[in-house]
């Protein structure tokens, strides 16, 4: 609440009297010295109330906490526990008539069986009795006999047939906080580049990573151009506004840049620049070396302001603290040397942090994405570690990843030119858009690198073969 004197003497809004009085910002009313105190008293004493609701809700989820099994959720138990002896009164009363029906079965078999050996014993009687019989009736008899055995052998005509549809009532747990599996429009719309490979301002040359404001600008980090490229929202070319003075080491140039992030808080840009083995700041058109001696590839930003380097040839991701970037960081995957296990990496190509601080890693070369979760020993395949492949169930050189407020795992299927979303814990994942082949049609890809959300959602993808970025929206529900 904000208070400055009146000018001149005002009514009071409590006692309305003519007086010098103080506005307060929160109510726009006029209060006199007296007045102003017990409206000041009033509020503090409603701000206590509020305190208090405060302090009783978090009680009730303490006692939640403790004791999950809630009315409610006792209620619900009790209604699948119903369900279970239900079902399985089903399965037993089936699973006796099926029984019964196979001994029946079996009962009448036998006893047709025994039938036709009567028979056939009632003729070898007759023929024995009457003492007339010759080769053929031999041959009959055998063979008759040869039969009748092979369908005792056989031991019935009856077998299990399981159906696959349910004859038990399906139970499933539906909740209001249902996930939502979002699909994009198959066809994509180029929002920068796609004018053929070259370093106009209006083309690219191997995009590679990219990054999406807030306000839907697209920064790209065109790597054989040697520059990182603004696209503003709708614009028909970009601008640069870092490199761009030819392939050097200079501080005003750069050597294939990999990625790309935006600091938005400080207006500043951060790339690793690869060949030059650094990762910089650019801010004002004032360079800045953050990290050096480093083989760097992907990037990544967390909320808590702590950068992410992949090292691709010491095969391990770094953490640094923006501003005390002069050290030598903090290993949070990999370092473990090159390979296949799970403490390992081999040529990781791009990284993401989530919001728990978990690291994902494209693995490249072991065609898997793998998770760190924040000081894990050794990390989890939540995406391939088939092989190589086309299959559902596999990767083939996995390049950008992206993860969504519900954990899903978008990555950049490179050479399958394709973009697949994976659930952790799932078996195989799911093609999102691209997979019908390369190409540069508007539903084709032609080995994508970068992928980026925008805050609605829409999602792009660095489609690095055709020298363009692709945006593919999102299709509203």
């Amino acid at each position: 609440m904000a208070m400055a004197v009146a000018n001149n003497k005002t009514h009071c809004f409590t006692c309305n009297k003519e007086k010098i009085t103080y506005p307060c910002r929160g109510c726009s009313k006029e209060f006199c010295l007296i007045h102003l105190t017990e409206h000041q008293q009033m509020l503090n004493e409603e701000l206590n109330h509020i305190i208090n609701d405060y302090d009783q809700f978090k009680q009730r989820i303490n006692e939640k906490k403790k004791n999950p099994q809630s009315l409610q959720n006792l209620s619900l138990i009790k209604e699948i526990n119903q369900w279970e002896t239900n079902s399985i009164e089903i399965i037993q009363k089936k699973a006796q008539n099926c029984r019964e029906t196979i001994i029946t079965s079996s009962e009448i078999f036998i006893n047709e069986i025994e039938k036709k050996f009567d028979d056939l014993s009632e003729q070898i009687k007759q023929i024995h009795k009457e003492n007339e019989f010759n080769e053929i009736n031999l041959n009959y008899l055998k063979n008759q006999l040869i039969e009748i055995t092979e369908e005792l052998n056989n031991s019935s005509n009856i077998s299990i047939q399981q159906n696959s549809q349910s004859f038990i009532n399906e139970i499933s747990i539906i909740s209001s906080k249902r996930s939502k599996f979002n699909k994009w429009k198959q066809n994509a719309i180029t929002v920068a580049g796609g004018n053929g490979q070259g370093q106009d301002l209006n083309q690219l040359k191997i995009s590679v990573g990219i990054f999406i404001d807030k306000n839907k600008n697209i920064f790209i980090a065109d790597c054989d151009n040697h520059r990182i490229i603004e696209w503003k929202h709708n614009a028909k070319k970009g601008q640069i506004i870092a490199g761009g003075n030819g392939n050097g080491n200079r501080m005003d140039q750069l050597n294939h840049p990999q990625d790309v992030i935006v600091d938005q808080q400080n207006h500043s840009i951060i790339i690793t620049d690869s060949l030059n083995r650094r990762v910089i700041r650019w801010m004002n058109q004032n360079q800045q070396t953050l990290i050096d001696n480093i083989d760097c590839w992907g990037l990544a930003m967390d909320k808590h302001g702590f950068i992410y380097v992949l090292d691709w040839k010491t095969n391990e991701v770094k953490r640094w603290k923006m501003g005390e970037c002069n050290n030598e960081g903090i290993v949070v995957a990999g370092a473990n040397g090159k390979g296949n296990q799970l403490n390992q990496l081999n040529s990781p190509s791009f990284i993401f942090v989530d919001e728990d601080q978990s690291v994902y890693v494209s693995d490249e070369y072991n065609n898997r994405v793998m998770k760190w979760k924040k000081g894990a020993k050794e990390g989890i395949v939540v995406a391939g570690g088939n092989g190589e492949g086309e299959n559902l169930n596999q990767l083939f050189k996995p390049q950008g990843v992206i993860v969504d407020d519900l954990g899903q795992i978008y990555v950049a299927d490179c050479v399958n030119d394709r973009v697949m979303r994976w659930c952790e814990g799932k078996e195989e994942g799911e093609i999102v858009v691209g997979g019908n082949g390369e190409g540069n049609r508007s539903n084709q890809l032609n080995g994508p690198r970068g992928l980026s959300f925008d805050d609605e959602e829409n999602l792009y993808v660095a489609d690095s073969g055709n020298d363009r970025i692709q945006k593919f929206e999102i299709i509203s529900e």
